[in-house]
């Protein structure tokens, strides 16, 4: 979020020491203005560190410039003076202009040390016409207007700064790649942009990793296959355009599988324990047949960590959805995962269980430095007590006494960094991971069986509020992934002729909300629709949720860095929805 802040004001680091530098490394998008052009005491002190989109935005770098250091016009006999100062400012258009290029204080990566220059006072006129001011600051409202959107991952800016710090490893390469993956697969990206820097990451693979005349080495590209053919269901993808949630559909699957050649009893078993003929073929076989089933995009060019003999090769999707599974999911509500079978005494038939993130408590012993005196995590490190506010199985911790409660995505993100540098964790999360793409699948079918979706004056909504997995659905992560895959699982049965003026016809965005019942408050997301699969478009709902709040005085809550996320009271969710779809939203 702290691209978007103005970070030189005074709510934020106004009033800070002025040898107080503040680094902004953040992926997203509009930037603030203020943080990115601001000079002065407060403006040099911001640096931000982006991917160089902000070489491109000289028209808002001028906006802000004007509307900023310009006095503002006081009275009607300023009109008189517009055409004067149209031409006075023409003539001191270069001046003015060299002079705010060399003020700013942004740093392109690769730019070194450098002590930022301070503004240089140029002689203008006094003020701008009110044409010209109007027209800046309509400029300057479509930058903060249109919509959020992402740049470069965070990790791939610090993977830059490392290149040029001569630091790079094979571990700051792999947080990039996967940095870019989940770009990618949530949605953030397009498939252009991922593919222009997997480009550019394989070749810092073979930077990195030369090959060897015999032996293994760290990484490998690759097109990752999943684990096991059976799992096909749980991808967003492969559901939308077989239509899973139907029995045709899953006709369609068995069909599919059987015209390669697998036996339904082969395709159920874990990718490791396939015969090694059906492996080796199984790539070749998918890029063959699928496409007659529409399935033209079910494999990408990603990567694969190897780790010698510890573990077979771990492709990077792989390690995303075991990341975001502990992030969501870890602790706080209660997962059951499926266990294997054919172990310990030849069981035919896997078993399932509660799941347990292996009694991590949050953050590692030896992080002690990294914990800010005075903070929650510092006070429950020195009583040695550490709980969640609802433990592992779902239910209430116990309250009173001398310990303190952790909320429980401040316990999730410590172990799901734990689990980037140990590949055991890494593996134990999949079955979590596959056990809420299940649920996901599992809910987003009975949604589309039963109908339950409503379209509402150019908005697809969708309200849960009864379900057994009522309270997986009320974080707003899991909510999110669910948003995403009713978005998928619909982008084809919309209309598919164009209107009559030859214009193509509009993705409709969608709005989901579930009941959360401890709160008794509803999680609503919402979610932009495009068209083809694979592309992008900007998320216009977090200014349509404001707008929508002041027009109905609806009580929200802004509780994540997402701002189209909101949490809403009860009472209050049925007249902000009808105010959403009624008012401005996304286009």
């Amino acid at each position: 979020m702290g691209g978007i802040l103005d970070l030189p004001g005074p709510d934020w680091f106004g009033d800070f020491d002025p040898r107080l530098t503040i680094h902004i490394i953040d992926s997203s998008r509009p930037q603030n203005l203020s943080s990115l052009f601001g000079t002065g005491e407060n403006g040099d002190r911001i640096v931000i560190w982006d991917d160089g989109g902000a070489e491109n935005m000289e028209e808002e770098r001028k906006a802000w410039e004007v509307l900023t250091y310009e006095p503002e016009p006081d009275s009607d006999e300023d009109s008189d003076l517009d055409e004067e100062v149209e031409e006075e400012h023409d003539d001191d258009e270069d001046e003015y202009d060299e002079t705010s290029i060399s003020s700013r204080k942004r740093r392109s990566l690769g730019e070194g040390d450098r002590t930022p220059s301070k503004r240089r006072k140029v002689e203008r006129p006094s003020r701008v016409s009110r044409e010209e001011r109007a027209r800046y600051a309509a400029r300057l409202e479509k930058h903060y207007m249109s919509g959020t959107w992402y740049g470069q991952s965070a990790s791939g800016t610090v993977y830059i700064l490392a290149t040029v710090l001569e630091r790079v490893d094979n571990d700051l390469l792999w947080l990039a790649i996967l940095g870019i993956t989940y770009q990618y697969t949530t949605s953030r990206i397009s498939r252009e942009e991922y593919e222009k820097y997997h480009s550019i990451y394989q070749d810092e693979v073979a930077r990195l990793n030369p090959m060897p005349n015999n032996g293994d080495h760290d990484f490998k590209s690759q097109n990752p296959d999943d684990r096991s053919i059976n799992t096909t269901e749980e991808l967003s993808y492969v559901a939308s355009r077989l239509g899973l949630w139907k029995e045709k559909g899953r006709k369609r699957l068995t069909g599919l599988l059987a015209k390669m050649g697998f036996s339904i009893p082969e395709t159920q078993q874990p990718y490791p324990h396939m015969a090694r003929d059906l492996k080796q073929s199984l790539r070749h076989k998918l890029d063959e047949i699928a496409p007659e089933y529409g399935l033209v995009e079910l494999t990408y060019p990603s990567f694969a960590r190897c780790f010698g003999y510890r573990s077979q090769p771990f492709s990077a999707s792989d390690t995303v959805e075991a990341v975001g599974a502990l992030i969501d999911v870890a602790s706080g509500i209660r997962m059951e995962v499926e266990i294997e079978g054919a172990r310990n005494g030849g069981e035919w038939f896997g078993s399932g269980k509660v799941w347990e993130a292996n009694g991590k408590e949050g953050r590692r012993d030896d992080d002690r430095e990294n914990i800010p005196p005075g903070s929650l995590a510092s006070i429950l490190k020195s009583r040695g007590k550490v709980s969640s506010k609802g433990n592992d199985n779902g239910e209430e911790g116990e309250e009173g006494g001398d310990s303190h409660d952790i909320d429980w995505w401040v316990k999730n993100f410590w172990i799901a960094f734990d689990a980037l540098s140990d590949i055991v964790q890494l593996r134990s999360a999949l079955p979590l991971s596959m056990s809420l793409h299940r649920a996901i699948i599992r809910q987003g079918s009975s949604i589309i069986d039963k109908q339950d979706i409503k379209t509402l004056r150019g908005h697809r909504v969708v309200v849960l509020a009864q379900g057994p997995d009522l309270a997986l659905f009320a974080h707003p992560g899991v909510l999110s992934r669910l948003a995403l895959w009713l978005v998928d699982a619909m982008r084809d049965k919309g209309p598919s002729q164009p209107l009559p003026n030859g214009k193509k016809r509009k993705s409709l965005p969608f709005v989901v909300a579930c009941l959360d019942e401890r709160a008794d408050t509803y999680i609503v997301v919402g979610v932009t629709a495009a068209l083809d699969f694979g592309e992008v478009r900007k998320n216009e709902f977090g200014l349509a949720f404001l707008d929508a709040k002041e027009r109905c005085n609806a009580r929200t809550r802004h509780g994540s860095f997402d701002t189209s996320v909101l949490e809403i009271s009860k009472e209050d969710l049925k007249v902000f929805l009808e105010t959403l779809c009624e008012g401005r939203g996304p286009r």
